[in-house]
């Protein structure tokens, strides 16, 4: 079965990320998008630190941010979506990502004295494909791993979303957060899942009944009928299989163990 096509309306979706310190998690966000169907990367003032990979990270020149490039390390954590960051959108500031935006969502987890309206991100991911289908921008907006969106970036964007989780201890990862946050909303998509399912051959009555008169046999030679009813027994052997629908695999097993079995009665019976 082919593979469904993803709607063209995830393309109206960007992902943000906000002064982004560690290259692996630019990589691993962008595995985590393209997995979910998204491919629209925004950079915003990445200020990456160094790591024992990237021992020379680059300086990001926020007047030149076109020459911004991403180290070796962010490439190799994205693994198969290395086409996402070759394309991503490197911006000086915030308010230059969410310029063609309808919709941009802060992700947060403190308390936010703010206006906005706060939702978790199955509340409002039905109203943001909604929106993206109307063929109108959303942005998903990442603060830094260690301080997360400022109050200003906050305010810059209309909608606030928090992840829930323990009250006690809560800390994700920002490719974590990404990935829960792309996830609920490729749920949402409804997108086929039949590709994945393995074509079932069923076997017609005749190979179920001939598979259960060979199950008969055995169980006569081995003796199994000596003190039990074969008729009322037998009968009960045959509706089960029926309700089972087994395939015509399941047959060709079954009827290859009843042989072995056969074969090792034969032996001692010699």
């Amino acid at each position: 079965m082919n593979k469904p096509v993803l709607p063209d309306f995830l393309s109206n979706i960007l992902v943000v990320l906000t002064r982004t310190s560690h290259p692996a998690n630019i990589g691993s966000a962008a595995r985590a998008m393209k997995t979910m169907g998204l491919t629209n990367l925004t950079l915003v003032a990445p200020n990456l630190m160094q790591t024992p990979m990237t021992t020379q990270p680059p300086v990001f020149d926020s007047t030149n941010p076109d020459t911004f490039a991403l180290p070796e390390e962010s490439f190799i954590l994205a693994s198969g979506a290395k086409d996402v960051l070759e394309n991503a959108h490197v911006v000086a500031t915030l308010n230059e990502a969410l310029a063609d935006t309808t919709l941009s969502c802060a992700l947060t987890s403190r308390r936010r004295e703010l206006t906005a309206p706060l939702y978790t991100p199955r509340e409002i991911m039905p109203s943001l494909l909604d929106t993206a289908r109307a063929e109108q921008k959303i942005a998903l907006v990442f603060g830094n791993e260690t301080y997360g969106l400022s109050i200003e970036e906050v305010q810059s964007c209309n909608r606030l979303i928090t992840i829930n989780g323990n009250p006690e201890y809560f800390s994700l990862n920002l490719a974590q957060a990404v990935q829960v946050i792309c996830y609920e909303l490729f749920s949402h998509v409804n997108s086929s899942m039949a590709h994945l399912i393995q074509p079932k051959n069923l076997a017609t009555h005749q190979q179920t009944h001939d598979m259960v008169a060979h199950l008969r046999q055995v169980m006569d030679k081995a003796g199994f009928f000596n003190r039990r009813n074969e008729t009322r027994l037998m009968r009960r052997m045959a509706a089960m299989f029926d309700r089972a629908q087994l395939s015509t695999e399941d047959i060709d097993i079954l009827r290859g163990f009843y042989n072995t079995i056969n074969q090792q009665i034969q032996k001692k019976q010699d």
